[in-house]
């Protein structure tokens, strides 16, 4: 089984600098916690109301955190400048609306025609590993394939918000889409609402090379501390990637 990484979304550690204004606390701070706690990547979205990070955040990230840096933003024109000229490690393409609290699902790549295909492979070209997150529909991930995108990141929040009794529903269609991911020659990543009580069924998922895990992580280290709410992630990742007796 392909090893799996884990890479912690700091965006709301921003969000809470944000909140008071100031410097503190820093993402890039938070980042170096969390890669001592045991995490290979960090993930950061920029977004395009600056909510959360901010570009002078996306630019120290890669110029003082030595680890993967994957970026998360919205395929406009705006934002792939901003990759092209900072160069992140790798880049997730993903659907943006204002109004919305968090990102509410996969990116329509069916429907994105020429301008998305454009983006993926100026994208490409600069020497960045373009991803698109996507629902687990073999339409959006065969999409995604053939306009040239490297991975896909399978959209977890509906198996993550079900109930326990749902999750068995919900995790068979992620097998399935990470198996077409596979099949069509990308990468599969996963994220999106994962937690202490369900990252096991997503781990387990032999073609899922990394788990993207902000919110609950974040929230989680209110109560215990980040680099402990990291290494419990990574133990649960580990445990649930071991093969059973």
């Amino acid at each position: 089984m392909i090893p799996i990484l884990l890479s912690i979304n700091v965006d709301h550690v921003a969000t809470l600098r944000n909140a008071r204004g100031g410097s503190f606390p820093d993402p890039v701070a938070a980042a170096h916690l969390c890669l001592a706690a045991g995490a290979e990547g960090i993930t950061i979205h920029l977004r395009e109301d600056r909510r959360h990070i901010r570009d002078r955040d996306v630019e120290r990230m890669k110029a003082e955190v030595p680890a993967k840096l994957n970026l998360e933003m919205a395929a406009t024109p705006e934002m792939v400048a901003i990759a092209l000229r900072v160069l992140p490690e790798a880049v997730c393409l993903v659907p943006e609306k204002r109004q919305e609290l968090t990102t509410e699902g996969g990116l329509d790549v069916v429907k994105g025609g020429h301008d998305l295909a454009g983006t993926v492979r100026r994208l490409n070209d600069g020497g960045i590993r373009t991803s698109i997150f996507v629902e687990a529909d073999p339409a959006q991930i065969e999409a995604a394939a053939r306009i040239g995108a490297r991975c896909v990141e399978l959209h977890t929040g509906g198996y993550a918000d079900a109930q326990p009794a749902d999750r068995p529903a919900h995790l068979a269609r992620l097998a399935a889409g990470a198996k077409a991911v596979e099949a069509a020659g990308m990468l599969c990543h996963a994220g999106h609402g994962l937690d202490f009580d369900c990252i096991a069924g997503v781990a387990a998922l032999p073609e899922v090379s990394e788990v993207s895990i902000g919110h609950f992580l974040i929230s989680q280290s209110v109560f215990e501390g980040l680099p402990s709410a990291v290494r419990r992630m990574r133990s649960l990742i580990d445990a649930a990637r071991r093969p059973q007796a």
